[in-house]
């Protein structure tokens, strides 16, 4: 009997110590906030040059990653539709995902930290390199509980529902300065600096490398020291969408969804999950 118990617990202290040894990372890339991008024809997916830039860049978190202790570097090739990375390229020890996430982006299989690659600021920063919310054409404002956000607060938010925090990022430095309004401690690195819209100063892209390589390492040592963010409370989601992207007035619309102006559409809900799923999986 007591080396029955002993065998239990035995297994049980194993299992508990391979769980808190995993350290998975999620990567989410981009295109505007990768040096030497500084104009939207620059990110079209064929594009090799992009292509070669994003790609080395990506690399380079995976091996800072890796070299501070990360056990899994899952990459989501999160720009244009998946249509820019590719398996022959990236690091080996990586996996990459092609294809849209759903609202939960896999946030529910227990990543130990979310990182951003490539990434740019919220609509209608300035100075601030392409700056958008998650759609240049369509989205002309995004808020949450009445403040501007674009990709970085809302998946910053996600991660934090699920209890993730977000650990590093890479791009211009208005991106930088969007996460670091919400996590003061992510590890930043930044690539280049804004002088309009479609103006900036870049370092090198040897340069750019190094510097992510070192943040991406210097990140896994925050892991448990970084908290997830978390929004308490009800939320509520407003897009402004372009004139281009308006919706007809005809347009019927479930519980929680309301047009509250000619081109804003209100997502509401109890917790920030409720109304992110019905902003999400509309």
């Amino acid at each position: 009997m007591r080396r029955t118990v002993l065998s239990l617990l035995l297994l049980f202290f194993t299992a508990a110590a391979g769980a808190q040894q995993r350290k998975a990372v999620f990567l989410i890339t981009d295109a505007e906030g990768v040096a030497g991008l500084c104009r939207q024809s620059q990110t079209e997916p064929t594009n090799t040059e992009f292509q070669r830039l994003l790609t080395g860049e990506l690399n380079a978190a995976i091996r800072g990653f890796f070299d501070g202790g990360a056990t899994e570097v899952i990459v989501w090739d999160g720009h244009d539709g998946s249509q820019t990375l590719s398996v022959l390229t990236i690091e080996p020890r990586a996996k990459l995902i092609h294809g849209p996430l759903g609202p939960s982006m896999l946030l529910e299989r227990g990543w130990a930290a979310v990182a951003f690659l490539g990434q740019h600021a919220r609509a209608n920063r300035s100075p601030a390199v392409m700056a958008h919310s998650y759609s240049s054409l369509g989205v002309q404002k995004m808020t949450m509980n009445g403040k501007e956000v674009g990709e970085i607060e809302t998946r910053t938010a996600l991660a934090g529902w699920y209890g993730v925090p977000v650990i590093f990022l890479s791009g211009d430095q208005a991106a930088a300065e969007d996460l670091k309004a919400i996590v003061p401690d992510a590890e930043l690195a930044v690539v280049k600096e804004a002088i309009s819209y479609y103006a900036c100063m870049s370092m090198s892209a040897p340069a750019s490398q190094q510097l992510i390589e070192s943040k991406a390492r210097a990140s896994m040592a925050k892991l448990g020291k970084i908290r997830p963010y978390k929004i308490d409370g009800a939320v509520s989601i407003e897009i402004e969408f372009t004139t281009r992207s308006t919706l007809s007035p005809q347009v019927a619309y479930p519980p929680g969804v309301d047009r509250v102006g000619p081109r804003t559409i209100r997502y509401s809900g109890k917790d920030f999950m409720e109304a992110w799923t019905r902003y999400a999986g509309r």
